[in-house]
């Protein structure tokens, strides 16, 4: 059995040493969080689609133009473009048009428009940073469990060389006949047992690792190690500079929490006010350019005399001055040639440039009836209003809450530190005096193992309430706005 529990702490130190040199600080796993977390980038993907609404509301304000083209053949009985009467003739046809137009009025709709989607984009980067501030904290929470697991990994390595010790004198007094062998085999029962702590704690230090790898966006095959720090070394802000009142009224001020929801209230302020400018009349500016041209394929070519005809047979005669006059008119007959491919682009430009039209105007929109449509969105822009109003009143609430409990939090963990530090202080005085009476013969093995079990267990507690104070603490400086910092 002992050969196997030193086959497994050889192979956990081989593998805690065989992580990569570079070794990560707290601000260094946080900046590369913030870059790398899928959670944050989706966050600023969120951002940036809101400055492209921004960008969107802003540009209706500008003009319009539109350009349009086309070519066709028409067939059977049609209306000539150019002429507007009535044809049967196949024909080629070509137009072109140039139109826009601009709001001149219309109550503040598009204004108010622009202002709400710019305080939406400003809210999602709000957001964003929050979205930061949430992976930076957990990196940081991470991170300590990581310090928290070394240390207590050291703890239990302490605490095997202590047992082995014990062990080897313990050895030696049995060989001698001065103790019994029940107490060797107690001993190294306890190795046994101290040798598992130590490569479950081993084990946690990897699962924390693999933790906060995750949060960093970091392949889990990827060697990685972080800057073990003593937790006496980390520098804390003491109660007095952060009392819940101040923290309070410095976070409601930075947080991008609280900033955001106060800009989705002045959004949905800007949204109402751009949803009650459908009740009133919008006046626009218009102006339009277009030309057109059109030739048919057959055209007439020139005439053949065929005779003459008598325009009125019954009466073919006509009196002037008393004398008569027959009438009649020659009679002509049109020649149609059929126009080829080039032929038929004859005149084109002076087509076009005879056929030019423009016009310019102003048009009125008065809203009469549109089915209750704008009645309701301007009920739906109330009720958003009011509800990102009580979203505002609930996050200031809730962040002081928050504070709160935290600093009862912090109370609690110094309370509990003291508690820790005076059983610990107990526990290693209780181990030293049991430690000298096993040495006198005076006290059996199994109660020294107790007393040293206390002893390892007053040890950890003692290093898990140091850092549940450190997180507690630093909690209450990331809501004053203090950078997180080891």
């Amino acid at each position: 059995m002992k050969h196997i529990f030193t086959f497994l702490f050889i192979s956990f130190s081989l593998s805690l040493s065989a992580q990569d040199d570079t070794k990560w600080d707290l601000k260094t796993c946080i900046e590369y969080a913030i870059k790398h977390n899928i959670s944050v980038q989706q966050a600023d993907v969120q951002a940036r689609l809101a400055k492209l609404q921004a960008d969107v509301a802003k540009s209706s304000q500008l003009p319009t133009l539109n350009g349009s083209g086309g070519m066709g053949l028409r067939l059977g009985r049609s209306i000539d473009p150019t002429t507007n009467g009535f044809t049967n003739t196949q024909f080629l046809y070509n137009n072109f048009g140039m139109n826009g137009g601009v709001q001149v009025f219309n109550a503040g709709k598009l204004r108010n428009t622009v202002e709400a989607t710019n305080l939406s984009w400003q809210a999602s980067e709000a957001d964003k940073q929050n979205t930061s501030n949430d992976i930076s904290m957990s990196v940081a929470t991470y991170y300590l469990q990581v310090l928290s697991a070394i240390e207590q990994a050291g703890i239990a390595k302490i605490q095997i060389e202590q047992t082995k010790q014990q062990l080897a004198a313990t050895k030696k007094r049995v060989e001698v006949g001065l103790l019994p062998e029940l107490n060797l085999l107690e001993l190294e029962t306890q190795l046994a047992n101290d040798s598992s702590t130590f490569i479950s704690t081993s084990a946690s230090i990897e699962q924390s690792k693999l933790s906060l790898k995750a949060l960093l966006n970091l392949d889990a095959s990827k060697p990685f190690d972080i800057q073990a720090q003593p937790v006496d070394q980390i520098k804390l802000q003491s109660f007095a500079d952060l009392q819940p009142d101040y923290v309070f009224s410095v976070a409601s001020q930075n947080l991008p929490g609280v900033k955001a929801a106060a800009l989705r209230v002045k959004a949905a302020s800007k949204n109402e006010l751009a949803a009650k400018a459908n009740f009133y009349p919008s006046v626009s500016f218009g102006y339009n350019l277009s030309s057109n041209f059109s030739n048919v394929f057959n055209y007439v070519s020139g005439y053949n005399f065929s005779g003459y005809n008598t325009p009125n047979a019954a009466s073919p005669f006509v009196t002037v001055s008393n004398t008569k006059y027959f009438i009649q008119s020659p009679v002509y007959t049109a020649v149609t040639s059929q126009r080829n491919w080039g032929n038929i682009w004859n005149g084109w430009s002076n087509q076009l440039n005879n056929n030019f039209g423009q016009s310019f105007g102003f048009q009125m929109n008065i809203p009469i009836f549109n089915g209750n449509q704008s009645k309701i969105s301007y009920a739906q822009a109330k009720l958003n209003y009011r509800n990102a109003t009580l979203q505002e009143e609930n996050t200031n609430l809730k962040l002081k809450q928050d504070i709160y409990a935290a600093y009862t939090n912090a109370v609690v963990a110094f309370n509990k530190l003291a508690a820790t530090q005076k059983a610990l202080s107990s526990a290693e005085k209780t181990y030293e005096f049991a430690t000298k009476r096993y040495d006198l013969g005076l006290l059996g093995t199994i109660e020294l193992l107790n007393n040293q079990n206390n002893f390892l267990k007053a040890k950890v507690n003692f290093k898990s309430a140091q850092y549940e104070y450190v997180f507690r603490i630093k909690l209450l400086e990331f809501y004053k706005g203090e950078a997180l910092s080891l």
